[in-house]
């Protein structure tokens, strides 16, 4: 799951329907750069292009190809807020602080927005999501959250929907009903991804494929990272391999991938479906998420096809698991056939709270997204790109949410996973 060194990107349904075909070379000869960035993946990408646009010159070393992680294979939702409720922020860093980073959420989604727009990337984005709950208790959680989101920050673009107004939309009886938000939205995430890496080339960004790197060693205020090939010396580097982190060496970790804790998720797409099935099952265009501690998640894509994921352990038949999932949400569905069916990392942390800081004065890292990924890696992108222009304000803020360590390397996290799964199965069905 996690080797990425030298791979190609694997067979999906997004890369079967990319539409920018963009190869760079590798890394054989010694460079130097203002900023060099590890992962042309979103958040690399998005510190890539924030750097370039602020007049520094950028190298990007991506060990596979653009958008081989979860930047080109996700569920492809971009959410406001964070995997955490807002309450839980509010009781454990006070209200100034959740105020920054809730309003720096809905900032990562109009991240998005312009940089569609500026630089013109076809990535099929479309505003509407909604978070569905399985019964009563699940439904309570909703209304606190909208609740918090109108009363503390005043944000007027969420709608409870009970059962009947769910239906209006939504082609399953399975939820008690849900909560729309017509801000957060869904893209096709690896032509965004490839849309931009290709704004970074027009903007002077040099990226480099296939090109892994092995070490970063820091000498007075430079830093070097060396490929398996070549090396790029730089004033500051940033890291953003996301859950592929646990798979560098410690010299370029340097102890943060004991943060995160990889979480496989699932995918299916259907075969197209005709306009009349289409809308049978989602009739405004919003993509769809439950609230479970394992939850699904599911969107029509462009050319209506039904893409349908799940967070789960790992099985030799996951197409199998994730239809018959897909069934009980849509048991209409029962003769379509399934056309494409992938597995991706999401870079988990234990108490799901985004991952930004630095390991040393010149060297920045950002992980842990914890599902929010589409969105926050844009923030975090513009804020590292802040900070190395010296205006860490943001980044500070980030500093502040203490991540957990899991110690014991690969077999303890492989246990906690063992472990997990199946508690946080029973806890959807008890809850």
């Amino acid at each position: 799951m996690l080797n990425f060194a030298h791979q190609e990107h694997i067979h999906s349904y997004y890369y079967a329907s990319k539409n920018l075909d963009i190869i760079r070379p590798h890394l054989d000869k010694p460079l130097s750069a203002d900023v060099c960035v590890i992962g042309a993946g979103f958040g690399g990408l998005s510190a890539a292009l924030e750097l370039a646009e602020k007049g520094k010159q950028v190298i990007v070393l991506e060990g596979a190809r653009i958008g081989f992680g979860a930047s080109g294979r996700s569920g492809g939702q971009a959410i406001n807020g964070f995997e955490d409720g807002i309450d839980q922020y509010i009781k454990r860093f006070g209200l100034d602080i959740t105020r920054q980073l809730w309003e720096m959420s809905l900032e990562a989604i109009n991240i998005i927005d312009e940089r569609i727009t500026k630089y013109d990337i076809r990535c099929d984005w479309k505003k509407g999501y909604a978070t569905v709950a399985l019964n009563s208790r699940r439904m309570d959680d909703l209304i606190a959250i909208e609740r918090a989101s109108r009363e503390t920050f005043d944000y007027p673009n969420m709608q409870l929907w009970d059962k009947n107004q769910l239906k209006r939309h939504l082609g399953s009886d399975i939820y008690v009903g849900g909560l729309y938000d017509s801000n957060s939205g869904h893209l096709h995430p690896l032509n965004y991804c490839l849309g931009l890496a290709k704004a970074c080339l027009d903007a002077g960004v040099r990226i480099f494929e296939q090109s892994p790197v092995v070490d970063i060693r820091r000498r007075g205020n430079q830093v070097t990272l060396v490929t398996d090939k070549a090396r790029v010396t730089a004033q500051n580097a940033v890291i953003a391999a996301n859950a592929y982190i646990t798979k560098t060496a410690k010299s370029v970790h340097r102890g943060t991938a004991r943060k995160i804790l990889p979480v496989e998720s699932f995918i299916i797409a259907t075969e197209p479906l005709d306009q009349a099935t289409a809308d049978s099952l989602i009739n405004n265009g919003m993509s769809v998420c439950d609230n479970n501690l394992l939850l699904d998640y599911y969107r029509l894509s462009a050319d209506n096809r039904l893409l349908f994921g799940s967070d789960s352990s790992a099985d030799k038949d996951m197409i199998r698991i994730m239809r018959k999932n897909m069934l009980n949400v849509f048991p209409q569905l029962e003769a379509t056939k399934i056309e494409y069916g992938w597995v991706g990392p999401i870079d988990m942390t234990m108490n799901a709270r985004p991952y930004f800081g630095r390991i040393a004065p010149n060297i920045f890292f950002a992980h842990g997204y914890s599902g929010h990924g589409v969105a926050l890696t844009g923030l975090a992108g513009r804020i590292i790109a802040e900070a190395i222009c010296g205006d860490d304000r943001r980044l500070r803020v980030f500093e502040t949410l203490k991540i957990p360590s899991l110690y014991g390397g690969k077999w303890v996290k492989n246990l906690a996973l063992k472990i997990g799964i199946p508690y946080y199965k029973f806890l959807d069905k008890y809850r």
